[in-house]
């Protein structure tokens, strides 16, 4: 067909920034983990803990409720670190749920309908592409997470009828602290899993066999060994371990079987950058068929 008009001229408006593009992913990637009622019944639930916390600081800051509980209620609700950590360690394995099934909605059905070569196609970076994807789930995250733990640490010290807040700030850079870094390792670990399993139901599954089999082997190696060296394969006790020297708790289990902090930081990078290679071999702007 001729074109007989030659009006066309490129585009010379303002341009978006650079770093303003991936909010778009980010914006249609919330969309897509929200259109699902199952992401809705999960966030619910995982609030659920946090209204019998609030239920339990107020009932513990309550005179009348303290009395009739006579003397064994301070002992019963003792509002401290132990209280923070107990609740911090219930929001994230939540999150790990959360996670598990918000992750696969956000980049396997762009892998499952190779639409991955389109978003590419446009002015975006493949870092741009998975800093979208990654800021939606870690924000996701963030609501189930530090959000209410910050939440519960104000209203414990809004209810006390003691100055509580200044003196124990280091809790709420704790549980902060603490829930960063699992949500940051989280949030790359299922993004990686999910580009490798294009199945939603079985990449929900194999996130969750990545944190609780090492956990597994780590606690037989620890027995026919009898080393504590094991436990750097038990994801979960080793944040557990983390987030009570955040919080300033001291362990009470044996000392021989505590892992050194620098240990465990270095595997938590180790693991992660394994995530961030996965991930990046899996993420390209052309698929390869072999026939």
């Amino acid at each position: 067909m001729s074109i007989y008009k030659h009006q066309y001229r490129a585009y010379t408006g303002r341009v978006t920034p650079v770093w303003t593009r991936i909010l778009v992913l980010t914006r249609y990637s919330f969309a897509e983990a929200w259109s699902s009622k199952i992401t809705v019944a999960l966030f619910i639930i995982c609030f659920v803990p946090m209204l019998g916390s609030l239920f339990t600081i107020y009932i513990a800051n309550n005179p009348a409720a303290r009395l009739l509980m006579g003397s064994r209620g301070p002992q019963l609700l003792l509002i401290d670190s132990g209280f923070f950590l107990n609740v911090l360690a219930i929001q994230c394995w939540l999150a790990l749920a959360l996670a598990s099934w918000i992750a696969p909605r956000l980049i396997t059905l762009d892998l499952v309908d190779n639409a991955l070569p389109i978003l590419l196609s446009h002015p975006i970076s493949r870092f741009g592409y998975v800093a979208g994807k990654y800021i939606a789930l870690f924000a996701a995250l963030s609501m189930v997470t530090w959000v209410p733990c910050l939440l519960l640490f104000f209203y414990q010290g809004y209810s006390s009828a003691v100055p509580w807040a200044t003196s124990n700030l280091r809790l709420a850079g704790g549980m902060v602290a603490g829930s960063v870094i699992w949500i940051a390792l989280l949030s790359v670990l299922g993004l990686a899993l999910s580009s490798w399993v294009k199945w939603r139901v079985l990449a929900t599954g194999v996130i969750f066999a990545a944190v609780l089999v090492p956990a597994s082997v780590g606690a037989i190696v620890c027995g026919v060994l009898r080393t504590k060296w094991g436990l750097l394969l038990n994801l979960p006790m080793m944040l557990y371990c983390l987030w009570q020297r955040l919080l300033g708790i001291s362990a009470r289990a044996d000392g021989s079987m505590q892992l050194p902090t620098d240990a465990i930081v270095a595997m938590l990078l180790l693991a992660s950058c394994l995530f961030a290679f996965m991930l990046n071999k899996r993420i390209r702007a052309r698929e390869v068929v072999r026939g």
